[in-house]
């Protein structure tokens, strides 16, 4: 699996888990939802750490447990 195709599946996992829209991820994490929408549709190829360090405190999780997760460990 390509790192792009985990850091979707991850952030798909996390709304699923935490039960967010991705409306409410973008409202949490001051991340624009367009912005989110362009990570997971892969038209951003590279969203860049601090992009993922906000949806992190969205999530209200750190940047060590985003990427120490099973999509990221396989």
């Amino acid at each position: 699996m390509k790192e792009q195709d985990m850091l979707v599946e991850r952030i798909k996992n996390l709304c699923r888990e935490k039960q967010m829209t991705y409306s409410a991820l973008a409202c949490a994490s001051a991340v624009p939802v367009a912005t989110i929408m362009h990570i997971l549709d892969k038209s951003t190829v590279n969203p860049g750490v601090l992009t993922i360090e906000r949806l992190c405190e969205g999530f209200g999780i750190t940047l060590k447990e985003f990427f120490d997760s099973r999509e990221f460990n396989s």
